[in-house]
């Protein structure tokens, strides 16, 4: 009966996004425009969350100040809804104009060896799937399971059409240590800014100036492979375009002590975020955990 359900609201819901994928740039902003006031005015959705977000990242701020950014927020966050709805149907030379990379020669000095990419939810990360497009090594990332396997099908296709494979997570570690064995070269993209399983953390630091739970599979990954541990940064240029650069933090993980390599980039991640706060995905409940480190095996760095 579920999977019934599931079916039915799939061939109710799909033809609508599938529409909105084929909207030339100019509608689908337009678009993006009536979602914006839906979402901040008609529904409020997650306001109350995002100001508090907001206003515990950025104390010394004014409530008017708050609001600016805020509003800001949402507008790119219409934004960004459209843009992974876009990535449906959008052609890879159309996704190449709007999504550039500065600096690929960085994997060319990488190519004898796999790559972990660690980024945040800030700008549109969802467009990099088509990084393998560029580069020699497979390209890989992890992503939860989808409840309606329906969607869950057509979203990953449409993911993987740009050379990406996306393996879901409680799969992701085999296909990691199959890689290793049989000598195949990649590159693994990996958010790390949200929230650790509570009672699994390992590393409590600060993140725009709280002590939270912070994930550290992707240091982890890169010292147990020696993996290069590459952060990805990427700017908005202008509305629907963003500029990608790949800063190389070390080829020899191993050289640093257990979680700097964490700490470092989440401070390259909270660099970009005081830069143009509007642009991270401040719906999360990214502190809901603040001040709670009293886990007796975990690493506290909050001072």
């Amino acid at each position: 009966m579920k999977k019934a359900i599931q079916f039915v609201v799939f061939i109710l819901v799909y033809p609508i996004i599938w529409i909105i994928s084929i909207l030339p740039f100019p509608l689908l902003y337009l678009f993006s425009d009536f979602v914006f006031v839906l979402l901040y005015y008609v529904f409020a959705y997650r306001k109350k969350v995002v100001r508090s977000n907001l206003q515990l990242a950025f104390p010394d701020k004014s409530l008017e100040a708050i609001i600016k950014i805020e509003r800001k927020h949402y507008r790119h966050l219409a934004d960004i809804f459209m843009e992974m709805i876009k990535t449906f149907t959008i052609s890879k030379k159309r996704l190449a104009k709007h999504y550039k990379y500065t600096n690929l020669e960085l994997f060319d000095e990488l190519k004898n060896q796999s790559v972990i990419i660690v980024g945040g939810h800030y700008n549109n990360w969802e467009w990099v799937v088509q990084l393998p497009e560029f580069i020699k090594n497979e390209g890989y990332a992890a992503y939860a399971k989808i409840e309606n396997p329906f969607f869950e099908r057509v979203i990953k296709k449409s993911r993987e059409r740009f050379g990406s494979k996306f393996i879901k997570t409680y799969n992701f570690i085999k296909v990691f240590e199959a890689n290793k064995k049989n000598n195949i070269l990649s590159v693994t993209g990996l958010l790390s800014d949200q929230s650790p399983v509570y009672h699994k953390t390992k590393l409590w630091t600060k993140f725009l100036g709280t002590c939270v739970p912070t994930h550290v599979g992707a240091e982890i990954l890169a010292k147990k492979s020696n993996q290069a541990y590459v952060y990805i940064n990427i700017n908005k240029v202008k509305r629907g375009y963003y500029e990608v650069d790949f800063e190389l933090i070390t080829k020899t993980p191993n050289d640093y002590p257990d979680f700097e390599l964490t700490r470092i980039f989440i401070q390259k991640l909270e660099k970009a975020i005081y830069k143009a706060p509007e642009y991270y995905f401040w719906t999360h409940k990214r502190w809901k955990l603040k001040d709670k480190a009293k886990q007796k095996n975990a690493k506290i760095y909050c001072e």
